[in-house]
């Protein structure tokens, strides 16, 4: 009973530690061009990634959301 109490304890503790940290801060809005959706969001350290409905990815920088590169994915069929 003791060790099970223990274990709980330390997942608790665990919990604590990895949920406390601050949450990324994402810009207030984002340009996208003309004509596109965005379908889903990725975060790095520099720069963020937006995935749009015509299967390209737009990475614009994190400080001035400038458009950085812009990845066009190739279907095989």
């Amino acid at each position: 009973m003791v060790v099970m109490i223990g274990g709980l304890l330390v997942i608790v503790a665990l919990f604590v530690i990895r949920f406390s940290s601050s949450p990324p801060i994402l810009p207030d809005s984002i340009t996208l061009p003309n004509g596109t959706r965005a379908k889903a969001v990725t975060i790095g350290e520099t720069w963020y990634g937006v995935v749009t409905s015509d299967d390209t990815i737009l990475i614009f920088d994190r400080a001035t959301g400038a458009l950085r590169q812009t990845i066009i994915l190739e279907q095989n069929l």
